[in-house]
Parts: structure tokens; C-alpha cells; sequence
């Protein structure tokens, strides 16, 4: 019984600390080949279009496009923005629509390593994720791979093929009014169209041009150029 035990154990800690940690040291260096979302969305018939590039060949405007909207504090946090969560526990109190506050750092972790469904055991291992890369890859790799990584459209994952599919162009040439609009549908893209939006995706992109502009005037993308 106690040999089985320690079996567990072993087994427990190479699951929970020393496979991840493993993982997310070869992610340091190698980009991510593929994530349960691609997988699911794959065998729902979507197709799949992913073009890794370095950050390097990635528009400034979209890096800030989508601190402006997803996470303002990117920058000054260490994986979680307690104010955001503590504001959306608040929300989802009293609403049905519920409000989400993950950071750029944590839906990372959840779209590379996780499944895409919401669940406690998830939500556990997102925040130990979040901590590791947090710690292993420090904030250009995790934008670097976010931007790689995120789903834009049916079939269509990371900034060079959204620019390409939306705008006919690459990452590296996105526009501050183009890469606003990749930013603006994010959260719903398999719904919203950044080559034609719609009224809604219209305004949030004309308030993410100007949050834009005041992370760039307040160097609020600075730890991803530093």
C-alpha cells in the first residue's frame, strides 16, 4: 500500500510540477505546435491557418492594439491583475453577462497549454501555468506567442494570418486603424469580421485606436520592447 502510494505521489508531482515546468522551458525557445482549441476546431471542420512569425515581424500597433484592450497593466503585473478579477467577480454578481479578468498572461497559458472549456481543475492549472511562464519566458515570449497562437477567425490563428486573411498584408505592415480591429474581435472572432465589421466592432476599434495611442505616450508596452 505504501509502494502504491509513493507511485502516486511520483506520479503527481511529474503531472503537476516537473512535466510543466519541462514544457514550458521548450516553449522558451520552440514555438507551440499546436493547441487543444486548433485541435477541436479542426474537427469541427474550420480549416487551419497559422503562420508563426518572430515578434520582431509583428506591427508595435497591434502589440498595443491589444494591451489596449485586453490588458492594460501587461506591463505591470506578474500574471494576474487582481483589480480586473476582483471587478469582474463584482459583475457577474449582479449581471448574466458575464465579464472575464484573465490577463494577456493567462489566456496564454489556458490557449497553449489547456482545454478551451471553463472548469475548476482548469482554472488551476492556468494559474500555475501562468506563474511558470510568467517566471521561464518573461513578457516578449509570452506576447510573442499570444499573438502566434490566438484564434482571429474560422480556422485562422495568429497575426500573420489574420492580417493576411482580413487585410491582405503581413503582420509587420498592420495599421494602427487595421490592427485595432484584429483587437476588437478577440473576444468573439468566430462572430466578428475585422475586414468587415460590423457597427459595434466599429466603435470598440475607434476606442482601441485611442487607448493605443495613450499605451504608447505612457511606454505601457515597454516591457515587451525593453
Amino acid at each position: 500500500m505504501g509502494r502504491l502510494v509513493r507511485r502516486a505521489l511520483l506520479l503527481a508531482l511529474v503531472f503537476l510540477i516537473v512535466g510543466p515546468i519541462a514544457v514550458v522551458a521548450v516553449y522558451r525557445y520552440v514555438p507551440p505546435p499546436i493547441t487543444w482549441l486548433m485541435v477541436e476546431r479542426a474537427f469541427q471542420g474550420r480549416g487551419f491557418d497559422r503562420r508563426w512569425v518572430p515578434l520582431q515581424k509583428i506591427s508595435p500597433q497591434l502589440v498595443r492594439a491589444v494591451i489596449a484592450s485586453e490588458d492594460s497593466g501587461f506591463c505591470r503585473h506578474h500574471g494576474f491583475d487582481w483589480s480586473a478579477i476582483e471587478r469582474a467577480l463584482h459583475h457577474n454578481a449582479v449581471s448574466e453577462r458575464l465579464r472575464g479578468g484573465s490577463t494577456i498572461s493567462q489566456q496564454t497559458a489556458k490557449n497553449i497549454f489547456l482545454w478551451p472549456h471553463r472548469d475548476w481543475p482548469r482554472k488551476a492549472l492556468e494559474a500555475w501555468f501562468t506563474v511558470l511562464i510568467e517566471t521561464i519566458w518573461g513578457k516578449p515570449r509570452i506576447m510573442e506567442v499570444y499573438l502566434n497562437s490566438i484564434e482571429w477567425g474560422p480556422g485562422v490563428y495568429g497575426a500573420e494570418a489574420a492580417a493576411q486573411h482580413a487585410f491582405h498584408t503581413s503582420a509587420a505592415r498592420l495599421t494602427p486603424a487595421q490592427a485595432a480591429r484584429l483587437a476588437a474581435i478577440i473576444p468573439d472572432p468566430l462572430a466578428w469580421r475585422a475586414a468587415r465589421p460590423g457597427p459595434y466592432v466599429r466603435r470598440r476599434s475607434g476606442t482601441i485606436v485611442a487607448r493605443a495611442g495613450a499605451v504608447r505616450r505612457d511606454d505601457l508596452d515597454a516591457c515587451v520592447y525593453p
